[in-house]
């Protein structure tokens, strides 16, 4: 009975998790498209090592604004607290949120970064170059978002997710893109079927346990 109440006590959560999910994905598309479509092109983007110039700038603005922060606001809490002494356990609330926006920003980067590298590649001119400029710009919003949204409350840092799932729609993108140049439509559709397949074999294999859970 009470493996029971836990698992609706997860589902109810997780409706909770995921209500603010679907605006927060259609203003970042607004915002994306908006950005995309209404900046002024990027002069001078024509050669390839400028675009990679200009995509490994966004890079490094996103790290200042979003990574670097977290790092500080651990820092400068440590400094002025017991918790100076990493192991003595006396981490306050707001820093175990830093600390787990810190681990989570890093892991999204190694998502954003080599998908925005790509990104330039397939951008020919100043004018398809403002994609890169708009992804920078929602993922960097969506870390505020995220981050602010932890501090309010677990379940409210959904918004912030967005950015995650834009930067596997840009991964997804390169990587079709880099396989279809390789080995045509068959290596692109055999780079996103096997993702696919992943994504299918982790929803199967949770979805199995979840099960087991409830016999």
């Amino acid at each position: 009975m009470s493996e029971a109440n836990d698992l609706q006590d997860v589902r109810a959560r997780r409706r909770t998790l995921m209500r603010g999910m679907p605006a927060a994905a259609a203003i970042a598309l607004l915002l994306w498209l908006a950005l995309r479509y209404g900046l002024p092109p990027v002069p001078g983007m024509q050669a390839w090592p400028d675009r990679l110039w200009y995509a490994v700038g966004c890079c490094c603005v996103s790290v200042l604004l979003c990574f670097a922060p977290g790092i500080e606001a651990v820092a400068h809490e440590r400094f002025v607290t017991p918790a100076m002494d990493p192991l003595a356990g006396a981490e306050s609330a707001r820093m175990k949120v830093n600390l787990r926006y810190l681990q989570n920003t890093l892991e999204q980067l190694l998502l954003f970064i080599p998908g925005l590298l790509g990104l330039a590649q397939y951008c020919g001119d100043g004018a398809s170059m403002r994609a890169v400029t708009a992804t920078s710009v929602v993922w960097i919003l969506a870390r505020f978002a995220f981050w602010i949204g932890y501090h309010r409350g677990p379940l409210s840092r959904t918004p912030g997710l967005v950015g995650m799932g834009q930067s596997l729609l840009v991964l997804l993108y390169v990587s079709a893109r880099f396989a279809h140049d390789v080995a045509g439509p068959a290596g692109a559709a055999a780079v996103l079927g096997l993702f696919a397949g992943i994504e299918l074999y982790l929803v199967w294999i949770n979805r199995a346990s979840r099960i087991a859970r409830l016999d």
